[in-house]
């Protein structure tokens, strides 16, 4: 009786399991690995993100400390300084032993100056670049920091210039890009208002402030009282001591803005550990 059944071959069509005859399961897994696979890289690289932030956080602590340190070291009064470490990734630049670039801020510097007393610095900006620093230096403590190039700007109050200057009444302003001087002085009893421009250079640790182009309205035209506007202009006409900065930082430019004098300054191949 067995023989009396058709074969399944032959008069019944075999039925596929459903995932077969659709594709949808196979395609289904297929997107979920996708998406489990894409979760796990993004939290990957916010973990990488997270631990490149907090080491960049520690590091500016650090840099903080030691340029406090350095700071008091040098006989310089200021607040804390603000550091910026800057690039990204910064893990990377940790492993290859070069930082792009370092910015500290230091607010309320009293910086000690040669024979005289200390000059306020509002702020002191100093950007530090191409820090060389293998993670064996940094980790034991041992060895040398250096940065390629160090620049260095800070601002002298007025009040400090006029201090130096040490000539009662003397006033100085910026004006259009130059410094202005208005001054009283006496001549033949009367008192009279000098003004006028300023030059200034840099002369080493010095800067030397010398002045033209006066003006004296309603000076009477005679020899002895050009002779004494002459006399008052060689008293003013000074040389101005520059506070000591730190870092090896050497004056190259000094200009004036509203709030003060402007000192740029710049060292190379600098030791800042």
């Amino acid at each position: 009786m067995a023989d009396s059944y058709p074969a399944q071959d032959e008069g019944y069509p075999r039925r596929l399991p459903r995932s077969h005859r659709t594709g949808e399961r196979p395609r289904r897994r297929g997107r979920k690995l996708l998406i489990g696979l894409l979760v796990l890289l993004l939290v990957l690289l916010v973990g990488l993100v997270v631990a490149d932030r907090y080491a960049v956080g520690f590091a500016e602590r650090e840099i903080g400390t030691r340029i406090s340190q350095e700071i008091t070291r040098e006989g310089i009064k200021s607040g804390p300084p603000d550091v910026s470490v800057n690039g990204f990734p910064f893990l990377s630049q940790v492993i290859a032993g070069n930082y792009q670039s370092i910015v500290v801020v230091v607010r309320d510097v009293e910086a000690p100056v040669a024979n005289a007393e200390a000059v306020h610095l509002p702020e002191l900006h100093i950007d530090a670049q191409d820090i060389r620093a293998s993670i064996n230096t940094l980790r034991t403590g041992q060895g040398q920091v250096t940065a390629g190039t160090v620049d260095g700007t800070a601002t002298i109050a007025y009040d400090s210039v006029l201090k130096l200057v040490d000539q009662p009444g003397l006033q100085l302003k910026e004006d259009g890009g130059k410094l202005m001087v208005t001054a009283p002085v006496q001549v033949l009893g009367q008192a009279f208002t000098v003004t006028g421009a300023a030059n200034l250079k840099v002369e080493g640790a010095e800067v030397a402030l010398s002045f033209s182009d006066l003006d004296v309205q309603g000076l009477p035209d005679i020899p002895v009282a050009r002779l004494a506007v002459q006399e008052y202009v060689r008293r003013i006409a000074i040389r101005l001591p520059l506070p000591e900065l730190p870092f090896n930082l050497q004056v190259q430019e000094v200009r004036p803005l509203p709030q003060g004098l402007s000192v740029r300054a710049t060292a190379k191949n600098v030791p800042i550990n």
